[in-house]
């Protein structure tokens, strides 16, 4: 299995290096164009989340971020230094009453496009996985 590893401080900005580290993972292991889309819009989400609503914009804080691949799937794990959140109780975003909602469909978006999402350490760590 191959895998590579990033930190970035949390930083709004630095989802440009998340996307650049995607495309650079999708060059190297010639990751298939089909799920690529799906990465890069999941994996920027969830990192997104972690910068946000994790480590609340706290430059001294770090979202790690690593990418472990074999033959037939990609996985992606994200981890912040939050306090973690109730993943066993989101709020479903395309009910009616949640339409006017600003948050929720982030883990919304993931779960649609990622083959597999787990959340550990009380939600502090994400697990994308992706079959190939």
């Amino acid at each position: 299995m191959k895998s590579i590893k990033i930190s970035i401080p949390s930083l709004i900005e630095n989802i440009k290096i998340i996307e650049s580290f995607i495309d650079n993972a999708r060059e190297k292991y010639a990751i298939n164009e089909d799920i690529y889309g799906n990465i890069m819009i999941s994996v920027t989400e969830c990192v997104t989340n972690a910068i946000i609503h994790g480590n609340k914009l706290d430059r001294k804080k770090v979202v790690d971020l690593e990418l472990h691949l074999d033959d037939n799937q990609v996985t992606f794990v994200i981890l912040d230094e939050g306090k973690g959140f109730d993943y066993d109780h989101l709020e479903d975003p395309t009910a009616p009453e949640n339409l006017e909602k600003s948050g929720g469909r982030g883990i919304f978006i993931m779960k649609h496009l990622s083959d597999e999402v787990k959340f550990e350490e009380n939600g502090r760590k994400a697990i994308l996985t992706f079959y190939m």
